[in-house]
């Protein structure tokens, strides 16, 4: 039972590390000459270094899980962004479709109102003769 304790605390240190670095940019005396740029990493990540080259199998573990964690909670956002988009495009299929009917329904009215007043027109002209 302690081994086990032991793996999930290596678990949770992977997850909880972060990349700390500094950057420091190099400026040559010479302006043609390109500015290179190293890293300089602090000085946890120097103390470990001596480490971090024989990664054991708990650590080799940590990483897989890792990046099946990751690509797991990749997958889960792409679906729900699917879905996400998918109720958009009903969403926005059914307004157009109620733009469409009000629309309809504007102009068979001025339809209407157009010939009303086109049968006055022709009322008008009959009466006077």
């Amino acid at each position: 039972m302690g081994s086990a304790r032991n793996w999930f605390n290596t678990v949770r240190k992977k997850f909880i590390r972060s990349s700390q670095r500094n950057i420091t940019i190099l400026h040559s005396g010479n302006l043609s000459d390109q500015s290179m740029i190293t890293e300089a990493t602090d000085l946890h990540d120097i103390s470990d270094s001596s480490t971090s080259k024989h990664l054991t199998r708990e650590d080799i573990a940590a990483i897989k899980i890792q990046s099946i964690f990751r690509g797991h909670i990749a997958r889960r956002a792409y679906g729900a962004l699917r879905s996400l988009v998918k109720l958009q495009a009903i969403a926005r299929g059914a307004y157009a479709r109620k733009q469409a009917h009000i629309a309809l329904q504007c102009m068979h009215a001025l339809v209407r109102l157009q010939v009303r007043v086109r049968a006055r027109q022709l009322l008008g002209r009959y009466n006077d003769h």
